[in-house]
């Protein structure tokens, strides 16, 4: 029993693991969306959320620790120069993990990761746009009841001046 045993094995010994750990990190870093399986996106999130945290960071000591983990160095000084300014105002929560299907082969889950964008590239916040919306909607359909009622009493009062007649 692994009781108290943390993080996934992933079916491979723990170099393997951490060479395919450090490979998904850079790729991802490096082209800020990858597929791979679900097991493994849920491995590499919490790595790379670390890795964009010390960018964060910025000094220098941050900044080796990242060339220490992710295998390009070249990604590492885009991390650190272009990428951060896009996470400061976040705290956390950087990846986004998108189930895309399975995978032929042996049906393994398939997920999409991708890096979120910073705040000059989302759209904006659609909870008040619709509660805008539903304000309007209901008060046109309250106008649509007003104006119902208006019609009912139009062909009331016909009908009364027709049987009159």
């Amino acid at each position: 029993m692994r009781h108290r045993k943390a993080g996934k094995k992933l079916g491979r010994d723990s170099a393997h693991r951490k060479a395919i750990l450090r490979n998904l990190v850079t790729s991802l870093l490096r082209h800020e969306e990858i597929s791979t399986t679900h097991a493994k996106a849920k491995v590499l999130r919490p790595v790379a959320e670390k890795m964009i945290t010390l960018a964060k960071r910025g000094d220098l000591h941050a900044r080796r620790q990242a060339l220490s983990y992710i295998m390009d160095k070249s990604v590492t000084h885009k991390l650190f120069d272009q990428m951060k300014d896009r996470f400061l105002d976040r705290h956390g929560g950087y990846i986004r993990i998108l189930k895309t299907g399975y995978r032929t082969g042996d049906n393994a889950p398939l997920v999409t990761v991708q890096l979120l964008q910073g705040p000059e590239g989302e759209k904006p916040k659609k909870t008040t746009k619709k509660g805008q919306e539903r304000k309007k909607d209901s008060q046109q359909g309250a106008g649509k009841k007003a104006n119902s009622r208006e019609k009912m009493r139009v062909s009331k009062d016909k009908q009364v001046k027709g049987d009159k007649a």
